[in-house]
Order: structure tokens, then C-alpha cells, then sequence
């Protein structure tokens, strides 16, 4: 029972990292675009909730109708301002401009904010849980959980059921075709962006109500990001739940066995699947 409690709460953890990674993978799947200040956008969506909490009094999940607009906002001004300049045949521009932008949130919010540790007060939601099968699970967890999935199974719905969808599937496949079509791919990858710092901003309050956060930590959320989504599949939006999935067992099995461990698990076992399936278990399939 105790081990199976491991994996409960490795599952649980994965939901958490599968919203580090959704936005990640939206934005590859659409644009081939990896974005290394995605880390730190998910930080300053939870410092965003940190002040909507902190001047108007509401609860961090109620500070979601107020943030998940701005990062929205923010995401397509930058990619139509910014990032559709760098994109093309060449990786390297949109990574050294994301690279620069991830060293300006990081410093802006460290004189902001200060480097002291903040987070969220969510109040009984903190602590309260629920009993099944003989296991305690928290509700913060479960919620998380339950939210990855919801957000995964909306950005799918967009993407493979709406006209919003067709066009990000045209204009991924052949932006040049798309052009011509009728199809104005700027506003198509703004759009793009626009959704998935929409994501990056529930994963930021997610985050916050969880545990402490300070400007500095968005290099390691970038990297559980990037590593369910390789585990999961490029572009496989449920291959990313999985991957997280998979990151979150890995670390808490890691954690049981020696607390050092934790981190230094989860990342061999991303390395053991990237080397026996470079291509993710779940690679990217239409439908």
C-alpha cells in the first residue's frame, strides 16, 4: 500500500508538470518553435496571481479570470511583435531571442519582487483531502490533475475539432501554402502564443498555490517541461500528460527510495526513453 501510495502521488505530481508542458508542446506543434523563456513565463504567471491575490483579496484560482487574459494578451503582442521576426529555416535566432527574454522576466521580477521565496494562500484547499482505498489524497493534487487533463482535452478539442485548429494545422504543415489560401500566419502564431501562455498562466497559479516560488526557478520548470514533453511524443498533446505522468512516478519512487534521488530519478528515466525512443513514446499523430 505504501508504494502504491508512491505512484498515487507520482501521478498526481505528473498533472502539475503536463501544464509546465502543454503550452511547450502546443507551440512546437504549431510553430517548431522551443521556447527557452517558457520557465520563466510560467514563474511570472505566478507572481501575476501573487498581485491580482495579494491587491483584490481574491483566492488564486478566481485570479485565473484575471491572469489567464493578460499572459494571452502578452503572448500574441510578443509573438507579432518579436518572435514571428525570428522564425524560419535558422533554430538558432528564436533561441537566442527567448534565451534574452528569459534573462529580462528573470530580472525584472527579482527587482519587482525581490528574491525572497513567495507563494499563494489558497487557505483550506492547502490542506484538505480525501480517502479512498485506504489513501489519503490531497485535493490540491487531485484538482491539478483533474485541471492538466481538462486543459489537455480543450487544447485538443481546438486543435483537431475547430476551424481555429485547421488553420494552426495548415499553417504548421506548409506556412507558405497557408499564405496563399488566405491564411495570415502571423496572426495564426500569435494566436498560437497567445493560447499556450493562456496554459503557462493556470500552470504559474497551479505552481504558486503549491509551493514557493521565487525569479530564479524558472530554469527548472523549463526543463520538466521539456522532458514530458520528449517522454510523451513532439506535438502529442495526451503523450504530454503521459510524459508527465511518467516524470512525477519517476521522482516520487526516486524520493521513497532517498530523498537525493528525487530529481536525479526523474531524469533517467527521461534519458532511458529518449534513448530507446528518441521520438517519445507517443509520437504525434492527426485525429
Amino acid at each position: 500500500m505504501e508504494w502504491v501510495n508512491v505512484v498515487v502521488q507520482g501521478t498526481l505530481l505528473g498533472g502539475l508538470y503536463a501544464l509546465f508542458a502543454a503550452g511547450l508542446s502546443l507551440i512546437f506543434g504549431v510553430m517548431r518553435l522551443v521556447n527557452i523563456a517558457h520557465g520563466d513565463l510560467i514563474v511570472l504567471g505566478a507572481y501575476l496571481g501573487l498581485s491580482v491575490t495579494t491587491v483584490l483579496g481574491l483566492h488564486p484560482l478566481l485570479a485565473l479570470i484575471l491572469v489567464v487574459p493578460v499572459m494571452a494578451g502578452f503572448g500574441y503582442v510578443l509573438q507579432r511583435g518579436i518572435l514571428n521576426q525570428t522564425l524560419g529555416k535558422d533554430i538558432l535566432p528564436p533561441l537566442l531571442v527567448t534565451f534574452g527574454l528569459s534573462v529580462i522576466i528573470q530580472n525584472t521580477l527579482l527587482e519587482t519582487y525581490s528574491a525572497d521565496p513567495q507563494k499563494m494562500n489558497a487557505g483550506a484547499l492547502e490542506t484538505a483531502s480525501v480517502s479512498a482505498a485506504g489513501l489519503s489524497v490531497g485535493l490540491l493534487p487531485l484538482l491539478t490533475f483533474g485541471t492538466a487533463i481538462a486543459v489537455i482535452a480543450t487544447l485538443q478539442w481546438i486543435f483537431y475539432r475547430t476551424a481555429l485548429g485547421r488553420a494552426f494545422r495548415a499553417t504548421s504543415d506548409n506556412p507558405e501554402i497557408a499564405q496563399l489560401m488566405g491564411l495570415n500566419r502571423r496572426h495564426i502564431f500569435g494566436l498560437a502564443m497567445a493560447l499556450a501562455l493562456g496554459v503557462t498562466a493556470i500552470a504559474g497559479i497551479m505552481l504558486g498555490i503549491r509551493t514557493s516560488f521565487d525569479p530564479s526557478i524558472g530554469g527548472g520548470r523549463l526543463i520538466f517541461g521539456f522532458e514530458a514533453v520528449i517522454i510523451g511524443g513532439l506535438g502529442n498533446l495526451w503523450g504530454t500528460l503521459a510524459g508527465g505522468v511518467i516524470l512525477g512516478v519517476a521522482q516520487t519512487i526516486g524520493a521513497k527510495i532517498d530523498p537525493g534521488w528525487q530529481l536525479l530519478a526523474g531524469h533517467l528515466a527521461f534519458l532511458v526513453i529518449l534513448a530507446l525512443r528518441p521520438n517519445g513514446l507517443f509520437p504525434r499523430i492527426d485525429g
